[in-house]
């Protein structure tokens, strides 16, 4: 099945309402979500199989998308596959409780958080809020300190947020960009899995473990030349991830 390009990304100004789909076959779990995200002055955009999350996409310009899993037609992992191949918008799977795989597989296609069925309002409104906030800054190029973080041929632009590897752009998503750039202004520290989750989601970690090792696989795979032998990503078993070499720092 072949879709139309989806619209491009467009920049998320802060005076803008953020723009949400919300893709879930079960038409009450849609009605609630819409209840709590209405609340906050979000536009709510819904959708019930994959193809129609596809349709509104290449329609909308929308700003976050609220995924099932399992669902008719297509389901969310095959319909995030195809998002995937065109923009880097946040994604937040809704997985059933006890689902560990959907979780693993779900983030190991390209989705930047989950949360569990049933929900707790205050959760969902957290992590959409946190995962909006990461991407509008990331797509505005906002920055604390301007500057370029440099390890070996590894390097962060923090003011066009861009990442290269021996001069090669690399495409990251928001969330591999926050990881990336935790570590590398912490060369050479070990940070616990769930120290990184709780420093990049801004939220408490709950056992998200599995969700900070995928997003490190990716960064490996993209940026190692080879991801089992790396240069730059290492594992200290039983106490978390590190980024190995000496950090420079270069002013624009």
């Amino acid at each position: 099945m072949v879709f139309k390009q989806l619209l491009p990304i467009i920049e998320l100004r802060g005076d803008e309402m953020a723009k949400i789909l919300i893709c879930d076959d079960e038409r009450d779990i849609v009605n609630a979500l819409k209840i709590y995200l209405s609340q906050e002055d979000y536009i709510i955009y819904e959708a019930f199989n994959g193809v129609e999350a596809l349709e509104i996409l290449v329609q909308e310009h929308i700003d976050l998308v609220l995924l099932d899993v399992m669902m008719p037609v297509m389901d969310g992992l095959e319909a995030m596959m195809h998002i995937r191949k065109t923009t880097t918008i946040p994604i937040i799977l809704l997985t059933a409780k006890g689902e560990d795989t959907d979780k693993i597989l779900g983030l190991n296609v390209g989705a930047d958080d989950y949360i569990t069925k049933p929900f707790n309002p205050m959760e969902v409104i957290a992590r959409v809020k946190s995962q909006l906030r990461r991407y509008t800054q990331f797509n505005q190029g906002y920055v604390e300190t301007s500057h370029i973080l440099k390890v070996g041929g590894l390097e962060l632009n923090d003011e066009t947020k861009s990442v290269s590897m021996d001069g090669k752009q690399v495409r990251c998503t928001p969330t591999e960009f926050d990881i990336l750039k935790f570590l590398m202004e912490h060369p050479n520290r070990v940070f616990s899995p769930k120290h990184i989750y709780e420093h990049v989601w801004k939220d408490h970690s709950y056992g998200a473990e599995g969700t900070v090792a995928v997003h490190i696989r990716h960064l490996r795979e993209k940026l190692e030349i080879n991801p089992s032998e790396p240069r730059y990503f290492k594992v200290v078993w039983g106490q978390g991830y590190k980024i190995e070499g000496e950090l420079k720092h270069e002013s624009e």
